[in-house]
């Protein structure tokens, strides 16, 4: 086996930062779609008098709503799983560099 000059370790770290930093990414982007959806429903309840459709659609925004909160807290928590992973993985790499004793600040 050739030795291409980096631990297949740190590939791996720098790989799980990329998706990471992308999940991050996202997340955003989902919480700054439900709050544009959000404030253009409050914003069309405001100017429509209130009528049957409006209230209709309105529940059929929370209820949407309702549904992104939750795959954004999916996400959340698969973003949390990813950085205990990449905390763990950066670990075994500290150790496995340190000739087998990791180092430890708290």
């Amino acid at each position: 086996m050739a030795f291409t000059g980096e631990r297949p370790e740190l590939t791996a770290l720098k790989e799980l930062e990329d998706v990471l930093r992308h999940l991050a990414d996202e997340l955003g982007a989902w919480r700054r779609r439900a709050l544009t959806a959000e404030a253009k429903v409050g914003e069309q309840l405001r100017i429509q008098e209130g009528g049957g459709g409006a209230m209709l659609r309105m529940r059929e925004l929370e209820e949407e709503n309702g549904a992104l909160r939750q795959r954004l807290e999916a996400a959340r928590e698969r973003l949390a799983e990813l950085t205990q992973r990449l905390g763990f993985l950066e670990e075994q790499s500290l150790t496995e560099a340190g000739g087998g004793t990791a180092k430890h600040e708290g």
